[in-house]
C-alpha cells in the first residue's frame, strides 16, 4: 500500500462514519478526525503517508506482531494507539476495519445521549 492509498483508505472510511468530522486542532500540518469532539484518527500532512488511530491494548499487541507495517502510536500512548505505515502488509479492508474499530472505541466512551451510533451493534449484520 502506497502512502496515498493508505491515507485515502483511512480518510474515506472515516468520512463515512456517523458524526465524524475532520478538524485541524494541532495546526494545518495534521488532520484529526473526531466524533463528538474526541479524536479517533490522526493523519500528519507531511508526506509520510502514516495514520495513527486508537486500538484495544490487546488487539494492538497482536496487530503489531502480525503486521510489520503496524507500529506503536507515533507521539501517542503506545498502549492505546497504533500507527499504520505505508507498506505491503496492509490492505484496504484492514485499514477500514481499524478505522472503524478506533471510532467505536471512542464512541463507547461517550455518554449514551451523545453517541451517534450504538457501538455494540454498529456495522454488524442482524440475521
Amino acid at each position: 500500500m502506497t502512502p496515498t492509498e493508505l491515507i485515502d483508505a483511512a480518510t474515506s472510511r472515516a468520512e463515512e462514519l456517523p458524526g465524524a468530522e475532520r478538524e485541524n486542532p494541532f495546526g494545518p500540518e495534521w488532520d484529526a478526525y473526531k466524533v463528538r469532539g474526541r479524536v479517533f484518527l490522526l493523519i500528519p500532512l507531511d508526506g509520510t503517508g502514516r495514520v495513527t488511530l486508537k486500538s484495544d491494548p490487546d488487539d494492538a499487541v497482536a496487530l503489531r506482531e502480525a503486521f510489520p507495517d503496524i507500529v506503536p502510536g507515533y507521539h501517542m500512548n503506545k498502549k492505546h494507539w497504533l500507527t499504520l505505515l505505508p507498506g505491503p502488509s496492509l490492505e484496504d479492508e484492514l485499514v477500514s476495519e481499524l478505522v472503524t474499530e478506533s471510532y467505536l472505541l471512542v464512541v463507547e466512551k461517550l455518554p449514551r445521549a451523545r453517541r451517534p451510533v450504538d457501538p455494540q451493534t454498529f456495522g454488524r449484520t442482524v440475521l
